[in-house]
């Protein structure tokens, strides 16, 4: 499996930063001119002039590391011409554009690295909420405030300036679960009313896009379910950011981490928790 060295890492972390950086400046500029431009893609979900641009931006930004793209622009790459990828990065430049359509601010950017199948690293970005979330394998994951200086700026003075996650911030007389705003299906109601036998008092939270796996990894919730289809490129940057603060994404069926760049790109149907140290 590759392993980057320290100088190839500080290079591609600062390229994902300022593409991520770069990407949610362009869609917060079309956020606020209300020139959406929506299409709807084969699968009946919208595509905006955001989603475009923000690809195109990003792509420009790590061309340079001669490194394949897999995006959600880009989602009809085949798996006979990508299988040979040990390491690639996973992109969605716009995750959560039902979000953007109706103004709501819940909508990131999501690059992340991944080798031998799983994440290096993920970084997330919420342009309009000013958050940024990234999370480095062995390292950890982080949360900034964003502002001009940062994407200058090289790894270890960002991660100096970041709060690490997870943050003590929770109620914990409260089991907090985190659903979708357009996803909470008749599974995922009955997966919450067996944790309501468990826990006296629940408390559902709609979120939208991967913010909700960024807000477990804050320490704001406790459990995130999914029984409706999700992509790779949804959840890719969202595990390395789960994993780095503790948590684990693990698919319900086989109760294993999800993995990248399978010959189908959908994601099993999975659980976001707390992990279990090991004794």
């Amino acid at each position: 499996m590759y392993t980057p060295d320290n100088n190839t890492f500080e290079n591609l972390f600062q390229s994902a930063f300022r593409a991520a950086t770069a990407a949610g400046k362009r869609i917060l500029e079309i956020y606020e001119s209300d020139d959406f431009q929506v299409s709807m893609k084969s699968d009946n979900s919208p595509l905006s002039l955001a989603d475009r641009d923000a690809h195109n931006i990003i792509k420009r930004h790590l061309q340079n590391s001669c490194i394949p793209i897999l995006s959600e622009e880009g989602r009809d790459l085949q798996f006979e011409e990508r299988q040979s990828w040990d390491v690639l990065w996973i992109v969605d430049p716009l995750d959560g554009t039902r979000q953007f359509i109706q103004k709501r601010e819940e909508f990131t950017v999501n690059i992340a690295l991944i080798t031998g199948g799983s994440p290096w690293f993920g970084l997330i970005y919420a342009p309009a909420l000013g958050d940024m979330y990234f999370g480095v394998k062995d390292i950890g994951s982080f949360k900034i405030k964003m502002d001009e200086t940062l994407p200058s700026l090289p790894f270890g003075k960002i991660v100096e300036k970041s709060e690490k996650l997870p943050s003590p911030v929770k109620n914990e007389e409260k089991y907090t679960i985190l659903v979708s705003y357009n996803h909470l299906n008749e599974k995922t109601m009955e997966y919450i009313a067996e944790l309501g036998k468990i826990h006296p008092e629940i408390e559902v939270r709609k979120i939208g896009s991967s913010l909700k796996m960024c807000l477990l990894a804050a320490g704001t919730g406790d459990v995130y379910v999914r029984h409706t289809d999700t992509y790779e490129w949804d959840t890719a940057a969202a595990q390395a950011i789960l994993e780095g603060a503790g948590w684990s994404i693990y698919s319900l069926d086989a109760d294993k981490p999800l993995t990248y760049n399978k010959e189908s790109l959908l994601n099993p149907y999975f659980v976001c928790r707390k992990t279990i140290p090991q004794p």
